[in-house]
């Protein structure tokens, strides 16, 4: 019963890494000094860095910053992430049960 209900798990799940891996994010810090992209997977694509909107004799403020960016992409791609499975939930419910999940 429940092999049918919830299909194959595994090629579920390598289906929504599929998808994670098309969703970017961009995270930022220092008024645009520092920009993140990461995808829904949680994985780091790209780092921008303006040189001229930060102070290089500042190495401290320069590492602060690209450590917000990072933090601030991971966050977010993990939101896109969580909203990405319960959709997943959701679709993989019989007609009704969908409200068990907070829907």
């Amino acid at each position: 019963m429940f092999g049918d209900l919830f299909g194959n798990v595994q090629q579920q799940q390598e289906e929504m890494k599929k998808k994670l891996a098309t969703i970017s994010v961009v995270g930022e810090a220092g008024d645009g000094a520092v920009k993140v992209t990461a995808n829904a997977n949680r994985e780091i694509l790209d780092i921008n860095i303006d040189k001229s909107k930060l102070d290089w004799d500042d190495v401290e403020q320069v590492q602060d910053l690209v450590l917000a960016a990072v933090n601030n992409a991971l966050e977010m791609a993990a939101t896109k992430e969580q909203a990405e499975a319960q959709k997943m939930i959701s679709q993989m419910m019989p007609p009704g049960m969908g409200g068990l999940f907070g829907e």
